[in-house]
Formats: structure tokens, C-alpha cells, sequence
């Protein structure tokens, strides 16, 4: 998810008094522009859709069935697959390469989630996000002495990433969530005119409202995404050497970035079997 660099750089000079604020914020504007651009409603089907273009279809079949390999893959794909009042539409396009993202949720009149699309990178399977919102998928990034993880992991982390968001929006109340994403851009716009000030009345009345400041409401979406991927992985790595290396990665990361999620992860770690 691209975003202008005019945009990132108010957002550095606003919040370059915080040591990782600026990436976060950056992080958090590519999510709004995804889901401004992916709002429009479309009719419910059922199941899951693959709008994958022919010249990507390949490559998009090896990263669907690396996915499929863990058993965290297979419930969740079947689980979607076989609801018949929910459609899951997944396409590959090259609009952010390395990248993927989650939109387009529609819920119905009686505010149940029936719809939401998953758009991902025609190259999902090469760039590590930064580890300040994905501590999981960063852990793979290649240093030193290691395990080797191939490209089609890393592809079926990203896709892990994104079922958590749909999972996590499956388990949110529909109305707050959409409100949520109203008000975020009203609260960073008043955030850049107003000095940085956080007490601002009217900032605080809408982070009472949203349930949260924007960046805390993207930081626990972003962690639910990463908790799906750790659970891929945890399926999909078995080597329990490997495992160790890799979860004292994400741990270091989360601990460093993420305190107050530490437990959310810790728990998947010591699911391990």
C-alpha cells in the first residue's frame, strides 16, 4: 500500500518526538488509504472467491497451497469456504508488489459481516515489513546462521496476516467498527493542526468514542493479523530448533515494540505442540 511521501513526512515531523511514532502513523495512513479505496458494497454469495488474473495464477496456486499446508490454513480456508452467508474474495494485483491488505466489508441490516475482500501483491513472496507492526512476518527476514524459510512461506505468512484481519473483524461489532475508521482520519487531521496535542478536548471525546486513539486501535488490528500468521507458523515450522529461533525473534520484537501484546503472543508460543 503506496502513500504520497508529502503525507509521511508531516507525519515524521508530528510525531518525531516518539522514537517509532512515525512508522506507525505511516503505517496507519496506508491503511486508511486501502480502505477508502475499497468500500464499495457488493452482493453476497457464499464461500470464497479467487479473482486472480491468468498471469499471476501460478504463482498465486503456490501460495494458496503453502497456505493450505498448515492446519491453521486448512480450518480457516474451510471454515469461509463453506459459509454460505459470508463471501471472502480474494485477488492478486501488483498496486503494492510486496504488500497485501484487507477491505470492502459489508454487513448487512441486521449488522452481521456478509462480505470482505483480501487484495494481495503479485510479489507477496519477497519484502519483510518493518518489525514496529509485524514482528511475526519480520522474524523471517534472513540474518546470520538460521533456518531457511522459502519465498512461498513468507507469500503464506502475508495470507495468514490478512485472515486475521477477517477473523478479527468477524468478532467486532459492526457499527463501532466502521465508526472507528470515520473518525481516524477527523482525529489525525485535528492531530497535525493542533501541535501535537493530545489533550485536546476534541481529541479526546473522539478517542472515547472510537475506544482508543487511531494509533492503538491500528496497533491492535495489526497484532491480531501477526497472531494468525504466528499460528501459520507454528503449524508450518516444525523443526523445534527452528521454532525457537524463530519465536525468541518475534518475541524480542514484540517486547521491544508491542509491550502491552506481549501475552497475545506468548500464548500462541506456548501452544505450540
Amino acid at each position: 500500500m503506496r502513500i504520497p511521501r508529502i503525507i509521511c513526512f508531516f507525519a515524521l515531523l508530528s510525531f518525531m518526538f516518539q522514537l517509532d511514532a512515525p512508522v506507525r502513523l505511516c503505517a496507519q495512513q496506508r491503511g486508511e488509504r486501502f480502505l477508502a479505496a475499497m468500500t464499495e458494497p457488493h452482493k453476497s454469495s457464499g464461500g470464497i472467491r479467487e479473482v486472480i488474473p491468468d498471469k499471476y495464477r501460478e504463482r498465486y496456486q503456490e501460495w494458496k497451497n503453502e497456505f493450505l499446508y498448515s492446519e491453521t490454513g486448512q480450518r480457516q480456508w474451510k471454515a469461509y469456504e463453506q459459509n454460505s452467508a459470508f463471501t471472502l474474495t480474494i485477488t492478486v494485483t501488483c498496486d503494492d508488489r510486496n504488500g497485501a491488505g484487507t477491505g470492502k466489508y459489508t454487513w448487512s441490516d441486521k449488522g452481521e459481516l456478509i462480505a470482505a475482500t483480501i487484495n494481495l501483491g503479485c510479489r507477496i513472496d519477497e519484502g519483510y515489513p518493518n518489525p514496529v507492526y509485524f514482528p511475526v512476518m519480520n522474524s523471517l527476514t534472513p540474518r546470520g546462521p538460521s533456518f531457511a524459510v522459502n519465498k512461498n512461506i513468507l507469500a503464506a505468512a502475508k495470507i495468514a496476516h490478512e485472515f486475521g484481519h477477517v477473523k478479527q473483524v468477524f468478532s467486532t461489532d459492526g457499527p463501532r467498527y466502521q465508526l472507528q475508521n470515520q473518525l481516524m482520519p477527523v482525529y489525525n487531521r485535528i492531530l497535525l493542526s493542533n501541535g501535537r496535542n493530545t489533550l485536546d478536548p476534541r481529541l479526546v471525546e473522539l478517542a472515547q468514542r472510537m475506544g482508543g486513539t487511531p494509533v492503538e486501535i491500528w496497533e491492535d488490528r495489526e497484532y491480531w493479523g501477526e497472531a494468525n500468521a504466528m499460528l501459520y507458523l507454528r503449524d508450518r515450522i516444525t523443526k523445534e530448533s527452528d521454532q525457537r529461533v524463530l519465536f525468541t525473534r518475534i518475541r524480542r520484537a514484540v517486547e521491544l515494540y508491542a509491550k502491552n501484546y506481549v501475552e497475545r503472543f506468548d500464548q500462541i508460543a506456548l501452544s505450540r505442540q
